[in-house]
């Protein structure tokens, strides 16, 4: 890729990096469910006004907005309110690409090639480590919330990549009014939610004192994370391999646990970096990334 597409694929991955802090510090005397409402119906107005509809089947956008919107944040805004680490969960989410090879294999019929089948037992390895060895801090049902959420990232990659075969999706504007049209699964039944299980007492106070902080938080997961942060994403997939862009979310790890180090003062295990290590490999390996590196340097040696 051209410099000028790498380095927007590495603002991308520190606007994602990022965001895991900016949700945990907005979630402060928020209910997740009502934070998780707020962010996409900032999402959905005024932007649903400019852009057009997606080519795809309605059903089609219903489902990837239940599983990559709905169900992904909703877990993992979930999981972070009770307990799971902002830095840790960036790092745990990534199993998503470690399990979409796995779906993809049980739905599409895909046949994951050696190598990714190598990645794939690697970097489930690095999630086993990395769920054994966290801190005293990390409750057991959030690591398991978090992975729930990678699951259900997975399940909406399938989806996509489903409906990416027909082409609907091939253009970045398509894949701009996708992310934007598929977020209006989510405010009516995480608002819903956040009724039944806070209460309206809960829910009305929580909406008429909002911090500047959560104020920022929205603004940020919103605007940046979902509108710019997946328009450039959808871009670059447009106009470059997938193999190329994809990698690039191997940085989102790093950049959110040295950020919820310095911001939040997180500091991860011994054990929890060498699962951490363990899983972003099997990640390079599922993806391709090393493979690619490991041809390219003998073909340069003597």
């Amino acid at each position: 890729m051209p410099l000028r597409s790498i380095l927007a694929a590495v603002l991308v991955a520190i606007i994602w990096g990022l965001n895991f802090v900016v949700i945990d510090v907005g979630l402060e005397g928020m209910p997740p469910t009502l934070f998780l409402a707020l962010r996409f119906l900032v999402v959905i107005v005024p932007t649903i006004f400019f852009v057009p509809r997606p080519k795809s089947r309605f059903r089609d956008v219903v489902l990837i907005g239940s599983f990559m919107s709905l169900g992904q944040f909703g877990l993992l805004y979930t999981a972070l309110a009770i307990g799971m680490p902002a830095g840790l969960a960036s790092l745990v989410l990534q199993a998503q690409v470690v399990l979409t090879v796995v779906f993809a294999a049980l739905a599409l019929r895909e046949t994951p090639t050696r190598s990714q089948l190598v990645g794939v037992a690697l970097g489930a390895a690095g999630l086993v480590v990395v769920g054994s060895g966290r801190g005293v801090e990390t409750p057991v049902l959030a690591f398991f919330v978090t992975v729930a959420a990678a699951a259900s990232w997975a399940i909406g990659n399938v989806i996509a990549r489903r409906v990416g075969r027909s082409g609907a999706t091939s253009s970045p504007l398509a894949g701009l009014s996708l992310t934007v049209w598929s977020a209006l699964v989510v405010p009516i039944p995480m608002l819903a939610l956040a009724f039944v299980i806070n209460g309206a007492d809960a829910v009305g106070f929580a909406l008429t004192h909002l911090t500047v902080p959560q104020l920022l938080s929205t603004a940020y997961t919103a605007w940046l994370a979902s509108l710019v942060g997946y328009g450039i994403w959808n871009t670059l997939l447009a106009r470059h391999a997938a193999s190329a862009v994809v990698p690039f979310t191997m940085l989102v790890p790093p950049i959110g646990m040295t950020t919820a180090w310095l911001a939040l003062g997180e500091v991860p295990t011994v054990i929890e970096v060498i699962g951490g290590v363990m899983l972003l490999l099997g990640v390079a390996i599922t993806t391709g990334v090393l493979g690619r590196s490991l041809r390219k340097r003998r073909q340069q040696s003597p």
